[in-house]
């Protein structure tokens, strides 16, 4: 039996009441009165045979039917949203997307972004940033740090991962440098412990030099790489740095690189288009920019 949905005109009613908080609210979203907000609510609900609001408390509260149409309608309105955003953002043909992990955009996008607006001229090009792990929206040219995917053939490696210890100058000016496993003894380090299951982290580095961290050194822990980054600037202990992502602060001598050794592994950025084949021409162009500019061939 195929199932019938419910007045769309009531589903947005609810929708509505539950996001403003108040039937006033809703009403002013939908530009109808609040009498006919309380209409639909009451058909919606007459509909499916069950209350989506409990009015005997105060103030009113949804009930378990409420709580679950609420989360079906906010995923399915974000899905309209999104869509919605990518079909008007075609039709108009002049932006390009680029959505990547934090750091990666702070620290190599960001700097760049001066040479691509004039690459391209017409296009506005926005920015999404996500936190490593995060889920988010992936934009026509999307990047993501991990592990190489068989399944996805068309991604570009721009980056790897290949980790070496840095200091600024005002932390060296402060500390002796450490140049053995040993020295590191006493010293603080910039962790960021929440995301080790994605990256390289100090374990694993002492791990790669044959070695254990030092059980007497002391740590500042971060839950983002640019938080980090700014701590490591501000000579606040010695962090990790990924080869070619903070390139711009060692030549400026605003950090330093402390030994040639590093650690190394399969991961990196990889770059790829969100729709594929199907993508608009400017945006393949965009991704074959930044390719370009990560020293890679281009896709397309």
């Amino acid at each position: 039996m195929e199932a019938r949905l419910p007045s769309f005109s009531g589903l947005t009613a609810f929708y509505a009441a539950v996001r403003h908080g108040t039937l006033t609210g809703a009403a002013r979203e939908l530009n109808v009165s609040q009498p006919a907000v309380s209409r639909r609510i009451a058909q919606l609900e007459a509909d499916l045979g069950t209350h989506l609001f409990d009015r005997s408390r105060k103030p009113v509260q949804m009930t378990e039917a409420g709580r679950e149409m609420m989360a079906a309608l906010r995923t399915s309105f974000e899905t309209i949203e999104v869509a919605t955003d990518r079909i008007r953002r075609a039709a108009k043909g002049r932006v390009v997307t680029v959505s990547g992990p934090s750091g990666f955009v702070a620290f190599w996008l960001i700097p760049r972004l001066g040479a691509l607006q004039e690459a391209f001229p017409g296009t506005v090009i926005r920015i999404i940033s996500m936190e490593q792990g995060e889920a988010g929206r992936p934009g026509d040219v999307a990047i993501r740090f991990g592990a190489p995917n068989p399944a996805r053939p068309d991604e570009i490696k721009i980056l790897g991962e290949e980790v070496f210890a840095a200091a600024s100058p005002l932390y060296l000016s402060r500390n002796t440098a450490p140049s053995t496993v040993d020295d590191f003894a006493g010293h603080t380090l910039l962790t960021m412990e929440g995301t080790r299951r994605f990256w390289h982290d100090w374990p694993s580095w002492f791990e790669a030099r044959g070695a254990k961290m030092p059980g007497d050194v002391r740590s500042l822990d971060f839950n983002t790489y640019a938080m980090l980054v700014n701590a490591l600037l501000a000579g606040q202990g010695i962090g990790l740095c990924w080869s070619g992502l903070l390139d711009t602060f060692l030549e400026a001598g605003a950090l330093v690189q402390l030994s040639d050794q590093s650690a190394a592994s399969e991961r990196g950025y990889f770059l790829s288009l969100r729709d594929d084949l199907t993508a608009r021409s400017e945006v393949r162009s965009v991704l074959d920019w930044i390719a370009a500019a990560g020293g890679a061939d281009a896709l397309t």
